[in-house]
């Protein structure tokens, strides 16, 4: 993000943390009438604002603790707030508007010239509605992100090798080995648990083993080492696997020797990292290709590494492929029209945005659908299917609220 457009977005925020702000000592202003805990609710709020907006400017993003603890903190203060000042904001509406009916009406009315008083029990049902995002965001940070969902769905294809019928692939995305604390090793051991009992033909894992220094899988190898799949493990690199958020962009070499070390860790739990190549799986007789590339992301600050002539220069037309790309706007952008079919991509890097709200069969909302419009779940364009997987870890903001960790169970099938 060029310096410009982080201004602009740090003034957006604040002037929208300004308007929320306003909004909730409304609420507080029509509900209580003690001066003393108004004066501790605005003292309170303006610290608050203070920390955020100073932290967000000074804090060492390699800093995990304190990027975790002023992400959380910006979550638990302002989700809630939002949706108070949502409520008030409409209410404003309906003031204004009652007001000029009042204004403009032929009808005599002492109350004609006055601005409506804000209701008591609008602010009430505001603070009712604003508990439960507060709620939400605790349950998030606490148990949410470690609440692992097993997604299962089944595809066919016609020209699916008859051999690979009932084949079955497991995913995971966005590990993010560095977030995780080690405490939570058992938490983490019981996500694995549920992977290795899908009991899968082959293992994909598709990019963001770490934040951003290699080293930081070492201590988890041994764990890592227990997923299984009988044909094979196999990934690709994610954006922060280059290391380019504390190397720089341009230090190609720093950015290199960091996936050299990455490769050699995914060697030691048995994983093999794609680098614009392709694999052949071997089943009586008839074969399907794995093809991995390096990140390709649409913006100006991720890699654009990921190479599909080269990582498919092995593959014959009529062949049945399979694409691990860590991105799905690589999708929109290359493959659903590249010369040789891909039948199915397997993606992730969103992560939800680990905050939504998903009820199944009635909505599916992240705001990051306005970042990526294929953001999560199954998508088909032009004859080939794309997943995008919400992520086994977690970035930043130390939670998921909405948006479960996934392990993805694809069935192949002929027909």
């Amino acid at each position: 993000m060029n310096p410009f457009s982080f201004i602009n977005l740090y003034l957006a925020l604040f002037v929208v943390s300004i308007v929320v702000e306003y909004y909730s000592y409304q609420t507080i202003k029509t509900l209580v009438r003690n001066r003393s805990i108004r004066g501790i609710w605005t003292g309170i709020s303006l610290g608050s604002v203070v920390i955020i907006l100073i932290g967000g400017l000074t804090v060492d993003r390699n800093n995990k603790e304190l990027v975790q603890f002023m992400l959380g903190l910006f979550m638990l203060i302002y989700t809630p707030k939002v949706v108070l000042a949502f409520t008030l904001i409409l209410e404003d509406v309906l003031r204004i508007i009652t007001f000029l009916f009042r204004k403009l009406s032929f009808i005599p009315s002492k109350e004609k010239n006055f601005f409506p008083e804000r209701r008591k029990a609008i602010s009430t049902i505001g603070i009712g509605l604003a508990s439960i995002p507060f709620i939400s965001v605790i349950e998030g940070i606490v148990w949410g992100k470690f609440d692992f969902k097993v997604r299962n769905l089944s595809l066919s294809f016609p020209d699916l090798p008859e051999e690979f019928h009932g084949y079955k692939i497991a995913q995971i995305s966005d590990i993010h080995i560095g977030s995780f604390n080690w405490e939570d090793y058992n938490k983490i051991a019981e996500g694995i648990r549920l992977l290795n009992e899908q009991n899968p033909d082959v293992f994909f894992f598709t990019g963001d083993s770490i934040n951003n220094y290699a080293d930081e899988m070492e201590p988890w190898i041994p764990l890592l080492k227990t997923i299984k799949a009988k044909d094979g493990k196999y990934s690709i690199l994610g954006n922060h696997d280059y290391g380019i958020y504390v190397f720089g962009k341009d230090d190609i070499t720093a950015q290199e020797e960091n996936i050299e070390k990455l490769d050699q860790y995914h060697k030691m739990i048995d994983w093999k990292l794609l680098q614009n190549e392709s694999v052949k799986i071997e089943k009586g007789g008839k074969t399907i290709n794995i093809v991995g590339v390096r990140n390709w992301g649409e913006g100006g600050h991720f890699p654009k590494d990921g190479d599909l002539e080269l990582a498919s220069q092995n593959i014959s037309d009529g062949e049945f492929n399979i694409l691990l790309s860590h991105d799905p706007s690589h999708f929109d952008e290359k493959v659903k029209m590249f010369s040789r079919k891909i039948h199915l991509t397997l993606s992730g890097h969103t992560h939800g945005m680990q905050f939504g709200i998903e009820i199944p069969g009635i909505i599916k909302w992240s705001p990051v659908k306005y970042r990526y419009p294929k953001w999560a779940d199954l998508y088909q364009e032009n004859g080939r299917y794309l997943y995008v997987n919400r992520g086994f870890g977690y970035l930043g903001f130390p939670g998921r609220v909405g948006i479960r960790p996934e392990i993805t169970i694809i069935e192949l099938k002929k027909g």
